[in-house]
């Protein structure tokens, strides 16, 4: 599995991603082709639209029924122009995190949000979701995409902007997981960097102190607060114990010690944090890349529970540069069985919620899965108005005063929950459903990207689908494309397979 993950990231590093708009229109064309030699199938043979890529490659946790739809081929794999005039860069679906990162970075920008996993696809982000460290001031990863360019069910070609004819569009694009349409390109805001991040690592006892501080930090009380860092990260390692990280950009400064900290021989970046529960307040530069994807060699804390002695000194230095072992060749070594057994032994849910209940997530989230550490990122949830997309709008309670935003986070669990450890009474179906019920009761929304444990019903209360209909029957997606509940559900009965694993 490692020699393997690491001969896949060899091939990616020796391909290049080259800007080449005739390549990149021809590929589109064929794409539209096969949609509309689609339409001509008699309606009896034309099965629901979907990608022909593998569900093995995809960082979602779950298996859509592939075969059971009509595949068409996006081989979109390239970056298509930088414009440093607008601050934007266009790339097609395909192109990852670790791409764009290498493209960027040398060229003095990055994306506005940028999440931690290389293998994460700017397309796949673009229809489900995502959030970074920067997102108190950027916002979730789809408010930084400017135009979308999708191949509709009727195999027409439409670029969607927030304000062209297609604004409806646009608007319901985000969290849509390919259900309205294949996306083929697009545009996204850059912003310019400095070589490194300053981060300040600050130890903090006591929950209420911990969770006042990631609130005051992020602008969740006033628009701008008096210290407003460029990224806020918190780690929390029990209930009265935390690490609040802030940065800035920065340029190299000899005083300040410099660490790599994604090197294949540097500590796993959660346990380098852990330590300063114990040194106390102190301050690094990390190089950009480097924080960028400081959680990747051990997908957040995830590794951990798969290679226990993965973080030790003499691994690291002999074995360390094979880590991350690729998602994909986990997914695809995936049999039915292990399914089943990672889904009711392990979590993996990264959840939306309104910071100023954030005692509240940890009180929750550590008596269903008493699992440490939980990951806190903040973020800014903009009210669009009614009918805006997916997302529903932040009750008016949790506005920040003189806003159209409210402050909201990202609360990540995710590996072994403690009482799988500890064989404690556990069960996977009522932990997770509990957990939903909290974040429909407080207007939260759950990452699409791991099992979901809801009814189409209680789905519907958590998101707001007005719009989103409206557009499946607009723009042909409706009988062309799977619905979004149908493209997100497990494709395996969780609550049967739930109930006979749970630990009594």
């Amino acid at each position: 599995m490692l020699p393997d993950s690491f001969k896949t990231r060899l091939i990616r590093w020796l391909e290049d991603h080259r800007d080449d708009p005739q390549r990149h229109d021809s590929a589109v064309r064929l794409i539209q082709s096969q949609v509309q030699q689609w339409n001509k199938l008699p309606s009896k043979d034309r099965r629901l639209l979907c990608t022909s890529r593998p569900n093995w490659l995809s960082l979602s946790t779950t298996f859509f029924q592939k075969h059971l739809h009509h595949q068409v081929a996006i081989p979109l794999y390239d970056i298509l122009e930088l414009d440093e005039q607008a601050m934007t860069v266009r790339v097609e679906p395909m192109v990852t995190i670790g791409d764009i990162t290498e493209y960027l970075i040398p060229k003095g920008y990055s994306l506005a949000v940028t999440i931690e996993l290389v293998d994460a696809t700017l397309g796949g982000l673009a229809f489900g979701t995502g959030m970074s460290t920067h997102s108190h001031k950027a916002g979730l990863y789809h408010e930084t995409i400017t135009s979308y360019e999708v191949v509709l069910g009727d195999g027409s070609l439409v670029t969607a902007t927030a304000d062209n004819e297609h604004a409806d569009l646009f608007k319901a694009l985000p969290w849509c997981h390919g259900s309205l349409g294949f996306l083929v390109a697009l545009t996204l805001k850059i912003v310019k960097i400095k070589p490194y991040i300053k981060i300040k690592y600050i130890p903090v006892k006591g929950q209420k102190k911990y969770c006042d501080m990631i609130r005051e930090l992020s602008g969740t009380y006033e628009a701008v607060p008096k210290e407003f860092p460029d990224y806020i990260e918190g780690t929390i390692y029990s209930k009265d114990e935390a690490v609040i990280m802030v940065g800035d950009y920065a340029d190299y400064d000899p005083k300040i010690k410099v660490n790599s900290c994604s090197k294949w021989y540097k500590p796993w970046f959660y346990k380098h944090v852990e330590t300063f529960l114990e040194k106390g307040e102190s301050v690094e530069l990390i190089p950009l890349r480097d924080y960028l994807l400081r959680h990747n060699r051990a997908i957040f804390w995830v590794v951990e529970d798969m290679l226990s002695f993965g973080n030790d000194t003499l691994f690291r230095y002999l074995f360390g540069w094979l880590l991350p072992p690729k998602p994909a060749f986990l997914k695809f070594t995936t049999t039915p069985g292990v399914r089943a057994y990672t889904f009711t032994k392990q979590v993996f849910q990264d959840i939306v919620l309104p910071i100023k209940e954030l005692e509240r997530q940890i009180e929750i989230a550590s008596v269903l899965f008493e699992k440490f550490p939980l990951l806190v990122y903040p973020c800014k949830i903009i009210d669009h108005g009614p009918s805006s997309g997916q997302l529903k709008r932040p009750d008016s309670k949790y506005l920040v005063p003189g806003t159209n935003y409210a402050m909201y986070n990202d609360l990540g669990v995710y590996g072994v929950p403690g009482r799988v450890k500890e064989k404690k009474p556990y069960n996977p179906v009522a932990a997770m459903r509990k957990m939903e019920e909290f974040t429909r009761e407080v207007g939260g929304y759950s990452f699409l990207y791991a099992d979901i444990f809801m009814t189409k019903e209680e789905f519907e209360v958590m998101f707001d689908l007005s719009l989103y209909e409206q557009v499946r029957k607009k723009y042909s997606a409706e009988g062309a494309f799977p619905h979004l509940y149908d493209k997100v559900k497990p494709e395996i009965d969780v609550f049967e397979i739930g109930e006979s694993n749970a630990i009594e």
